[in-house]
């Protein structure tokens, strides 16, 4: 396994306007080769360490590291967003195109990729994920399960170093969380997942960390 630190968060700390503190002085590395599972009671924040990662938010103190240099401004994650995959939890918030080839040549379009490498990587991400044919398909029409599949397809159609996925499983059925295992495994990405679905975790994991009370501790 790679060494190289591809997050490193030193002593964040961050509040909500008028609440208490939900993370207080953590510190992660997230390292190449792994796959990070993070698990935590409801509100514990673990979907706000991740929009913190992703510069979404922005912490009261400490520092976000991410492929080594310290990210501050919007401008700064900008440049790296497109690298790290980012899948919400709810795949309607990342699915708006008319149709499911239009979502995931979305990203790299934007990014200015040429038409006839956007078209073959749509194609490839189809495959990947048992959708071939889905080109065409309304993407609200989908199921949620297939709306999941969409989201993460658009992430790799960017072509990301990695992949941060908040509560991947959350209403899949078994068929498709098993699709999803064998998505990640086959990906050879490094990972960071939050979820509450510990048997998945414990699938897919190379190292796992529950946050509890501002910290994150190994998990037992």
């Amino acid at each position: 396994m790679s060494s190289e630190t591809l997050i490193a968060i030193r002593d964040m700390t961050f509040a909500y306007p008028g609440g208490p503190p939900v993370i207080r002085g953590l510190d992660l590395d997230f390292r190449a080769g792994e796959v990070l599972g993070l698990s935590g009671a409801n509100g514990a924040g673990k979907s706000t360490l991740l929009f913190l990662i992703m510069g979404l938010i922005k912490p009261q103190g400490g520092t976000v590291e991410i492929f080594g240099r310290i990210r501050r401004e919007e401008r700064d994650f900008q440049e790296v967003r497109p690298s790290l995959g980012f899948v919400f939890q709810d795949a309607n918030d990342q699915l708006f195109c008319p149709t499911v080839a239009d979502d995931l040549a979305f990203g790299p379009l934007n990014l200015g990729v040429e038409h006839e490498e956007i078209h073959r990587r749509v194609e490839e991400v189809l495959d990947r994920l048992g959708l071939a044919g889905f080109e065409r398909r309304v993407t609200y029409d989908l199921s949620g399960g297939e709306k999941k599949l969409v989201a993460i397809g658009a992430a790799l159609t960017l072509r990301p170093r990695l992949l941060i996925l908040d509560e991947p499983t959350a209403a899949l059925d078994p068929g498709t969380v098993t699709r999803l295992e064998d998505i990640l495994a086959a990906s050879a990405l490094p990972a960071l997942i939050v979820s509450h679905d510990q048997d998945f975790l414990a699938r897919v994991a190379t190292r796992r960390l529950t946050i509890a009370e501002g910290l994150l501790t190994d998990a037992r």
